[in-house]
């Protein structure tokens, strides 16, 4: 690094405090929560915080989250989930946060300058993942104990310097913010589309209804077993020896449940494992291709969130699917495309179906013949073929717009490292992000 940064210790620069713990009972109403996702798959606190907590003054006085607060995962399963950090942007009125996770805020009396944004893409470099990793333990959870939470670092430039990094990285969140919102805004339309046509039968309302399982459908249609739509596979159990630390050039992504968003939908930053593909040579049927399905199949009965929803893969030989993942192909009949498929199995009713089949545990699992055998409407061939036209346009740009966001995403983590490092300087990389925005 630069030798002009100055390096302080966080016992220097923050003070710390613990996360709520609270019975499960009082969490989904009250206060904006912070949850242990929230901070893991964000750089950035969410505008919108991801749960509600039950919480009292006291309790919001000690946990209240304010702009330039970092809030640092402080347990989890495995090393490289410690240490994890997320910086607030704005106030968070009323706020409390994960009892997992640690807060640090600046002291009172440092005179040190810190740019928020800056913060928050130093404690995401390698420089600093590896700085936690010599403090990490590992007992029956991976840690962070306060004490080591005080002695890890950050090396700071001027708050000039700060700020110019910042205006050369955060840009490019921006734009994969933005990117993320035009899609929900797509997805949104496609399925306002499948509902109007195959929950409210809005351009068939005229014709002659007939009596089915599923209740009063169109002359014409059938119900259906998914599984004569589709091929269903579940996902391939892999070895934990099987699995790299790291990427490497000629290897797959593994697709996990933590890829699936709430609600539905693909995840980018998924929890990350690879696997060589010379490992995979016999799993051919398990690697991704664009327009895969892919369903979670557990989920926590205490908070449901994921259980039977989807994910779209916009990516062709990039991702091999893992267990308790559900792999759903298209298989052409009657013309129905997967758009239908994938609006389908995230609708309402159908979810609502699904669950109502899964296993009453602690922990929630659906069955690969509870998917196989769920009933579906089916409309005939000429319906499917003019849907299909009507929504593939909008999910071939959502692909284009996400291809967009993984290439927005690797320049960032190229151009990270360097930044940090001083490797490069600002300049000279001013032409490629002016291109790339």
């Amino acid at each position: 690094m630069p030798n002009n940064w100055k390096t302080y210790k966080f016992k220097e620069l923050f003070d710390i405090s613990s996360g709520l713990s609270k019975s499960r009972d009082q969490f989904g109403f009250g206060h904006p929560f912070a949850t242990f996702k929230d901070v893991f798959y964000n750089w950035f606190l969410p505008q919108e915080l991801g749960d509600l907590a039950n919480t009292n003054v006291k309790e919001q006085l000690k946990g209240e989250i304010k702009k330039g607060d970092i809030i640092l995962t402080r347990t989890s399963e495995t090393p490289n989930e410690l240490g994890m950090s997320s910086v607030a942007l704005r106030d968070y009125p009323k706020s409390t946060f994960n009892g997992f996770c640690k807060k640090l805020r600046q002291k009172e009396d440092s005179d040190v300058e810190i740019e928020p944004v800056f913060m928050a893409y130093f404690l995401r470099s390698k420089y600093f993942r590896n700085e936690v990793s010599k403090y990490a333990t590992m007992v029956t959870r991976a840690s962070l104990n306060i004490a080591s939470i005080n002695a890890l670092s950050v090396k700071l430039p001027s708050i000039e310097e700060q700020k110019a990094i910042a205006s050369i990285l955060k840009p490019l969140d921006d734009k994969i913010e933005n990117n993320l919102a035009m899609n929900k805004t797509l997805e949104d339309m496609a399925m306002a589309l499948y509902k109007h046509w195959f929950v409210d039968f809005g351009p068939f309302k005229e014709g002659k209804f007939i009596d089915s399982e599923l209740g009063p459908i169109p002359e014409g249609w059938e119900v259906k077993r998914l599984d004569e739509l589709v091929t269903f596979s579940n996902g391939y159990a892999f070895k934990s020896k099987q699995l790299l630390k790291n990427e490497i050039d000629d290897c797959y992504h593994i697709f996990k449940m933590g890829h699936i968003k709430k609600g539905g939908g693909l995840k980018q930053s998924g929890t990350k494992s690879w696997i060589k593909k010379s490992e995979c040579s016999n799993l051919k049927k398990y690697v991704l291709e664009i327009g895969d399905i892919l369903m979670s199949m557990t989920d926590m009965k205490d908070n449901m969130t994921i259980l039977g929803h989807t994910a779209l893969m916009n990516e062709n030989e990039k991702y091999i699917v893992n267990q308790r993942v559900g792999l759903l192909r298209v298989n052409n009949s009657k013309n129905i495309g997967y758009p239908f498929i994938y609006l389908l199995t995230n609708s309402k009713d159908y979810i609502d179906s699904l669950r109502s089949q899964a296993n009453s545990g602690v922990q929630v699992n659906l069955s690969t013949n509870a998917i196989k055998s769920s009933k579906v409407i089916t409309p005939p061939s000429d319906v499917n073929l003019r849907f299909n036209i009507a929504c593939l346009p909008l999910f071939e740009k959502i692909n284009e717009t996400s291809k967009e966001n993984q290439t927005l995403t690797q320049f960032r983590d190229t151009l990270l490292p360097k930044l940090i490092s001083g490797e490069v300087r600002l300049k000279e990389f001013e032409q490629e992000i002016s291109a790339a925005l």
